[in-house]
């Protein structure tokens, strides 16, 4: 827009010259020009040009990414306000269980909305409180806010029971609230009468569009069937709003006085006629302001661009413009990313100083660059593995739950059926596929880090001596074997166990990654990892390790495989051969161990995984003996289950009950606390899962142990994931994996009930 300016002028300075003059002036100044001038002439046109084309290029672009920016600030507002809807509503949720169990404690009695409206529970958020019957007839109103009709409110409850909801929108006279709706019952879990509904609702007004627009940084208007409700307009505006509604509005660009504004909508009662929504409004006016002042800048920056080059070229002499054009095509190849581009720098001057300073600086530039593209993508890598952690270990947790009742139950049908009963096979087939789903399930918790770990110390030589044995089985005769076990290696503390299947898994991925045959090399020894070493391998940090390396020379892989093979169910291999678990656990068991690990691959020359593992001064310790449980030690002694899913409550106490145990539940932190309170002194185990809802399982045991210090305290959970200072586990402790059978759970009270305390602190697992 701005460099036509230019253009213009120059057109109005020749306009006035006749064709012929104009090319005899333009050939004559051609000849008499010295190269000098011809280069600084020629400068200035193609940098003029170049700097137009650039400036609009450039604007263009500002104004693109300023349209991009307001559709997203938009967006942005509409998921403000969905947020902030959720809190209201998870609010307004509270207040209708308050309100629900006032009613029920009142036996459905009116008088409870009446209180309700007052202190305690009255407050600026809950301006309407409604009461009905079991059949959805209302008993009571009261409304702190602009009166509510009875007949709307009765046909808003109607209308609510009919879609089954337990909050919604409703409308009257000019009034929007957001509502939740509560059922409250007589009777326990199993046997539940409903006795009416209570509804508690928040009026949407112009206070509340004013707090979401400073919040959002918006405009915010809400409508019911067209027809606008609140809104944070000027009376004015709002008119004008109201009549583009009126015309049919359906654009996502609204002009009010003159100001153009960007609109969102988000529909609050979808599938409802007449239909309640949300429209954000983002203004321009910065936007434009912004504009303004960019091509201001930009054309002041082309100006001085195009005199400074002049004044620089009209200064250089011919003899360096050969390779001064080198030099500038040099930059330009680096502009492009081509850091090959040669340069000529074989004298002593400035011109050749300057060449090889620019050299250095280029190959300083492609190293830094190649190391921000290395970092971005570790990043990114590390963002994915966390986040597809976080989505394996909530999978895990409710899928061990159901795994311990299936397991549970099928041991039960075993015990009642006899060996050759028709339904005998099809318990043990249940049984066995539900351990299946349990090693996998303890795979998905390896990778995202959230299994229980009893780790030892440990000579990494001597396991994986051991394991050699296994693995020589396992390994193809075309392959050949070979370990190289460094000397005089430092200790470790990790799983033995969970090193085992690391150990297991590599050696079979380099047994498939060689189906012609080829070679398998395990190696062992110590480094220290420096600051040099550490950029070599970017995801490892300084310090001092036990290295442990699997190598092949298999197919290898290329850069998008290698960048995927930690991703937990991604397998290259056919369908049915590989589940995509494998790496995911070794990486899980890796990172929980405090280790790391890094891989190098290329198509045709092999792998080679390196685990590093962090030493430890401690000690091996002795092996202990622990004498195995039975049904007899429970003769006598009461057990705590304290476990919110009832199935799984409703298992464990038959299995302990079947073992001679007298048993006691609760369904959760609070009803334990009242137990123990009860009948503390009769209690010798208090079993109990670590993620319930109103307290946690660390924090009921700690409360446990003041109340009924005696008594000893099992965890029982599907996975562990920590949450902040609450989970502090006792140290004297013991932990029970979910899904367990029945003669492991017997197994862990038995053993709960006859270790001492040093034992137990011995053999408590550590929490990674």
């Amino acid at each position: 827009m701005y460099p036509s300016y230019l253009v213009t002028f120059i057109w109005r300075w020749i306009r006035p010259l006749p064709g012929r003059t104009v090319s005899a002036l333009l050939r004559r100044g051609q000849e008499n020009l010295r190269l000098r001038t011809k280069l600084l002439f020629s400068f200035i046109f193609l940098t003029a040009g170049l700097t137009s084309a650039t400036l609009l290029v450039v604007r263009w672009k500002a104004q693109t990414q300023v349209q991009h920016q307001i559709e997203q600030d938009a967006r942005n507002a509409t998921l403000t306000f969905q947020v902030v809807q959720q809190q209201q509503q998870t609010a307004l949720s509270r207040k209708a269980d308050l309100l629900a169990w006032l009613a029920y404690m009142r036996n459905g009695d009116a008088t409870a909305v009446k209180d309700a409206s007052e202190n305690p529970w009255r407050s600026d958020d809950c301006n309407l409180f409604v009461l009905a019957d079991k059949s959805g007839k209302i008993v009571a109103l009261h409304s702190t806010s602009p009166s509510f009709p009875l007949a709307v409110a009765q046909e808003m409850v109607f209308r609510s029971l009919d879609r089954r909801e337990t909050s919604g929108w409703w409308f009257s006279d000019k009034n929007l609230y957001q509502v939740a709706l509560q059922p409250f019952y007589d009777g326990g879990p199993r046997k539940k009468i409903l006795l009416g509904i209570v509804v508690v609702g928040r009026l949407i007004d112009e206070k509340v569009a004013a707090d979401l627009g400073r919040i959002a940084s918006s405009e915010v208007v809400f409508r019911h069937g067209g027809k606008v409700v609140a809104s944070t307009l000027p009376a004015l505006k709002e008119m004008e709003l109201q009549r583009q509604f009126d015309d049919g509005f359906s654009t996502t660009q609204v002009y009010l006085e003159n100001k153009r504004y960007y609109a969102s909508s988000v529909e609050l009662t979808p599938g409802l006629q007449p239909a309640e929504d949300l429209i954000v409004l983002k203004s321009y006016d910065e936007a434009t302001a912004f504009l303004s002042r960019i091509n201001h800048l930009l054309l002041a920056v082309g100006l001085v661009a195009i005199l400074a080059g002049g004044a620089l070229i009209f200064l250089i002499s011919d003899t360096v413009t050969r390779p001064l054009a080198l030099l500038v095509e040099g930059v330009q190849a680096v502009e492009r990313g081509d850091f090959t581009y040669p340069l000529e720098a074989s004298g002593q001057d400035e011109l050749s100083e300057l060449t090889r300073a620019f050299d250095g600086m280029r190959t300083t530039l492609q190293r830094n660059e190649t190391q921000r593209e290395q970092l971005e993508g570790q990043l990114r890598q590390a963002q994915k593995m966390e986040a597809l952690g976080r989505l394996a270990g909530g999978v895990a947790h409710d899928f061990n739950n159901l795994l311990t009742v299936i397991r549970g139950h099928s041991e039960l049908l075993l015990d009642r059926l006899q060996p050759g009963d028709a339904l005998s096979s099809n318990a043990q087939q249940i049984r066995k596929t539900a351990d299946r789903a349990a090693s996998l399930t303890r795979q998905m918790l390896a990778f995202s880090r959230m299994q229980v770990l009893q780790p030892k110390v440990l000579d990494m030589n001597e396991l994986i001596a051991e394991m050699g044995k296994l693995l020589r089985r396992l390994i193809r005769e075309d392959i050949e074997f070979s370990l190289r076990l460094g000397n005089s290696l430092a200790r470790v503390k990790a799983d033995p166990g969970q090193l085992e299947q690391v150990l297991l898994n590599l050696t079979v991925n380099a047994s498939d990654a060689m189906p012609l045959g080829g070679k398998l090399t395990v190696e062992t020894r110590n480094v220290i990892v420096d600051k040099v070493y550490a950029r070599r391998r970017p995801s490892v940090e300084p310090g001092e390790y036990v290295l442990v390396s699997v190598s092949d020379t298999g197919h290898g892989m290329d850069a998008a495989t290698k960048a995927r093979i930690f991703e937990p169910f991604f397998t290259t291999k056919e369908p049915g051969k590989g589940t995509g678990l494998g790496l995911a656990t070794v990486y899980g068991v890796v990172k929980q161990s405090g280790g790391f690990i890094w891989v190098e691959s290329s198509p045709g020359n092999g792998s080679r995984f390196e685990i590093f593992l962090p030493r430890t001064a401690e000690q091996v310790e002795p092996e202990q003996l622990v004498a195995e449980g039975n049904g007899s030690s429970g003769l006598q002694k009461t057990v705590l289950v304290v476990e919110d899913e009832r199935e799984v409550r409703e298992l464990a106490c038959e299995f302990l009950k079947d073992a001679g145990y007298s048993v006691l539940t609760a369904g959760d932190g609070l009803e334990a606390v009242e137990t123990a309170e009860r009948l503390g002194k009769s209690i010798h185990v208090v079993l109990t899962d670590v993620v319930m809802p109103k307290m946690r399982g660390p924090a009921l045991a700690k409360r446990l142990k003041t109340l009924v210090p005696h008594a000893k305290i099992v965890y029982m959970t599907g996975y562990l994931a920590k949450n902040g200072e609450s989970d502090d586990y006792l140290l004297d402790a013991f932990f029970l994996q979910k899904p367990f059978s029945r003669e492991r759970l017997v197994d862990q009270i038995a053993e709960a009930l006859k270790k001492d305390k040093q034992t137990r602190a011995q053999a408590h697992p550590v929490l990674v």
